[in-house]
């Protein structure tokens, strides 16, 4: 935890659990439905694996984690009603950065690797063609390592894949990572950037045309912006 601020107003006393480094962050990817330390690292991959552990050690020792054993050396994490109480404070910490804080991303806030996981959260299972399908995301613009991912979705599951997993692929999908990140944000259609070439789409011509119903926008798409 934060070194105690010596206050006894609520909102010290909530700082000195709430904003400590990253742990917004973790509890972002709590709320979103993930369970497993490896899950939460993806969605915290800059966050060292024993600075993770720390943080799910101090929310569990502030009431708003709990931990359960998942076989013989796992665990898996859930919220307590402490910890749900927290959404509407993620959902506003969001709002607000996406009406002030579009003048602080720089180039290398915009990972792929983040974009693609927060993709699979959002799915659209009944507007996929049955049995498996396979997208193919190409970003140019990325750095090295960074280029190209697979989104493997299969019975009501997706997995995001760093290599081929030797699949037919439905759509192969190529741009730059801003372009794919505004239109998840709801900044720009995916018509207007498709239109534009600055996303571009190839496969099946009906797959393409029903790529971008494949996926729900984000939560924060659609969220009012500062002038």
């Amino acid at each position: 935890m934060v070194t105690s601020y010596g206050q006894f107003c609520p909102v010290a006393k909530a700082a000195e659990v709430f904003a400590e480094r990253w742990t917004p962050l973790v509890l972002r990817e709590l709320l979103s439905g993930c369970t497993r330390f490896s899950e939460i690292q993806r969605g915290v991959p800059l966050m060292s694996p024993s600075l993770l552990a720390r943080r799910l050690r101090e929310l569990e020792e502030a009431g708003i984690v709990e931990r359960h054993r998942r076989g013989p050396r796992g665990y898996e994490y859930s919220l307590t009603g402490a910890g749900e109480e927290l959404r509407p404070v993620v959902l506003a910490l969001g709002d607000w950065g996406m009406r002030w804080t579009d003048s602080r991303l720089r180039l290398a806030d915009f990972d792929p690797s983040i974009l693609i996981w927060d993709m699979r959260r959002r799915i659209r299972h009944d507007e996929l063609p049955e049995g498996r399908t396979v997208i193919h995301f190409t970003f140019p613009d990325a750095p090295r390592g960074k280029h190209e991912y697979w989104l493997l979705i299969e019975r009501g599951d997706a997995e995001v894949c760093l290599t081929d997993p030797g699949f037919e692929v439905a759509v192969h999908a190529e741009g730059r990572v801003r372009a794919f990140a505004d239109a998840w944000l709801g900044r720009r259609g995916w018509t207007q950037l498709i239109a534009a070439n600055e996303i571009q789409l190839d496969g099946d011509r009906a797959l393409v045309k029903r790529f971008q119903h494949w996926f729900e926008l984000s939560v924060f798409a659609g969220r009012a912006r500062s002038a």
